[in-house]
């Protein structure tokens, strides 16, 4: 794959740096913790989140890797896609490669949250040969396209509708908003986050203007636009999947027990698929919300450290 335009890189406080890399449309933001030097973890944040949701993880994984956690476009500090266009599942995971290839990383490690988990897990699946570990926070690294016809055509309705009318508003300026009203905004709407981690996620999530804070997301990602992937097609995807699978499930978090129409649809069957399929898959359950890793890290790091440090003398040279 053709090298891309040079990226960029800016120190900041405490071994943490910021970095840009250069797309058709822009940039995809990102920011390191680490040596390059160290074995590169790539980080892939929630729906609608950034780059610092990981914040207080990271300083409690092992210090010799580099951990690189990414803004996926139209999120965090990233370059919002070119008008016209809706936020396709497939970008996210096109942006990883681009990353990557800048980097001309050959090897690395994917750790994902949520909707970073089910886009890592479909990297994994793509470019297999390219993923050693997939760590997956709050996600069965899939997410099949409803069962149900009606549905999965009201849902590509719904992308089609809302793309049209943001075009119609588009002249209307991004509204300003408090520090505190944005915040508050922001709970509200994410009832698993702590206040702490709202302000951790706030920081990458809005830029200072005149009169208070606009949100930095690109308002056409509030619309969900999946892959239309079957739960049959999913698992035979999984089969593709040579990286050693760490998987860690919130007892709070959006899967637990009480949304059983969720679970009969596919968190179970995916569980059986990883369980079944592949060689090295663990699954760990931990005590704590959708947002675990944020609101307290401690509860997954033993595992995540654990789980990197594992045949680390078998690891693959970039």
């Amino acid at each position: 794959m053709p090298s891309l335009l040079k990226w960029s890189s800016l120190p900041v406080a405490g071994m943490v740096s910021e970095l840009k890399f250069p797309v058709p449309w822009g940039h995809i933001a990102a920011k390191a913790w680490g040596s390059s030097q160290g074995h590169p973890v790539v980080c892939l944040h929630g729906w609608l989140d950034n780059a610092n949701t990981f914040n207080r993880l990271i300083p409690l994984l092992p210090k010799d890797y580099y951990y690189m956690a990414m803004d996926f476009g139209g999120h965090g500090l990233s370059s919002h896609r070119p008008m016209g266009f809706p936020y396709h599942f497939l970008d996210y995971v096109s942006e990883i490669r681009r990353v990557t290839a800048a980097l001309k990383w050959s090897r690395f490690t994917l750790m994902g949250h949520s909707l970073g988990g089910t886009v890592a897990g479909m990297f994994s699946c793509i470019f297999p040969e390219m993923v050693d570990k997939l760590i997956l926070v709050e996600s069965y690294g899939f997410f099949p396209a409803p069962q149900e016809s009606d549905a999965w055509l009201n849902s590509k309705r719904k992308v089609i509708e809302s793309l049209l009318s943001l075009e119609e508003d588009k002249h209307q300026p991004p509204k300003v908003r408090s520090p505190q009203e944005a915040l508050q905004r922001l709970l509200q709407a994410n009832s698993h986050l702590t206040e702490e981690s709202g302000r951790i996620l706030l920081e990458r999530g809005a830029t200072e203007v005149p009169g208070g804070l606009v949100y930095n997301r690109d308002m056409r990602a509030l619309t969900h636009n999946q892959d239309s992937l079957t739960l049959e097609q999913c698992v035979s995807c999984l089969n593709k999947i040579q990286a050693s699978v760490l998987m860690i499930i919130a007892q709070d978090g959006i899967f637990n027990p009480e949304a059983e129409n969720v679970n009969r649809y596919f968190v179970k069957p995916l569980r059986e698929a990883f369980q079944s399929n592949l060689k090295h898959f663990q699954f760990a359950e931990v005590m704590g919300n959708h947002f675990v890793h944020l609101n307290e890290p401690e509860a997954v790091a033993g595992l995540i450290n654990i789980f990197l440090k594992r045949d680390q003398s078998s690891k693959a040279r970039l």
